[in-house]
């Protein structure tokens, strides 16, 4: 059923017809996209029907714009200007003794 759908559904949208659409690919992709709203990957389990964590972390991937966002909310701000290491003679002069 899912395979005659992706067949209907690519005709409208020709890059799925390179697409390997299957019940697992659903799964998968469902996973990833609760994980990206913000559900915690143990609802993430229960859903799925998982027993194990270690189970739900095969489908539940981090991609780049989750990467960055961690990233982001860890990141330190100065209200002191940070000299640019360039700036700093002892340092520069360290450096041409090498």
């Amino acid at each position: 059923m899912i395979e005659r759908y992706a067949k209907r559904l690519s005709e409208g949208m020709p890059s799925l017809k390179t697409k390997r659409v299957s019940p697992h690919t659903i799964r998968h992709t469902t996973a990833t996209h609760l994980l990206r709203a913000g559900v915690d990957i143990n609802t993430i389990r229960a859903w799925l029907g998982h027993v194990s964590l270690n189970t739900t972390n095969i489908y539940a991937e981090v991609d780049l714009e989750m990467k960055a966002n961690a990233l982001a909310a860890c990141e330190v701000t100065t209200t002191k200007p940070v000299k640019h290491w360039r700036e700093d003679a002892g340092l520069m002069g360290f450096l041409q003794t090498l």
